[in-house]
């Protein structure tokens, strides 16, 4: 992976967006929603305390993590899409 993350920002691999609802229907790309769920593909050594120690990250590579729909800014890596966030953006651990 060409990209390490500093301190507390984590690299996520978005979830494709649903193309088809569970009924059936199928979803024009202009409709779909951005996805909120993601695998993370690489994270940063922690956020650094007062004293200067660096605080581990609860989230480790290969979670699958929901986060805030408008978090982190989005890279392009090698034609692939890719989510900077820090972990306090981060929901919930799947």
């Amino acid at each position: 992976m060409p990209i390490k993350p500093l301190a507390d920002r984590i690299l996520i691999e978005p979830a494709e967006a649903e193309v088809q609802t569970s009924s059936g229907i199928y979803i024009p790309d202009n409709a779909k929603e951005k996805p909120q769920e993601g695998k993370v593909v690489a994270a940063g050594p922690g956020a650094k305390n007062d004293k200067g120690e660096a605080i581990a990250l609860e989230v480790k590579v290969g979670d699958k993590v929901l986060y805030g729909k408008y978090s982190g800014t989005e890279v392009t890596v090698d034609g692939k899409e890719y989510l900077i966030v820090r972990e306090s953006d981060i929901l919930a651990i799947l």
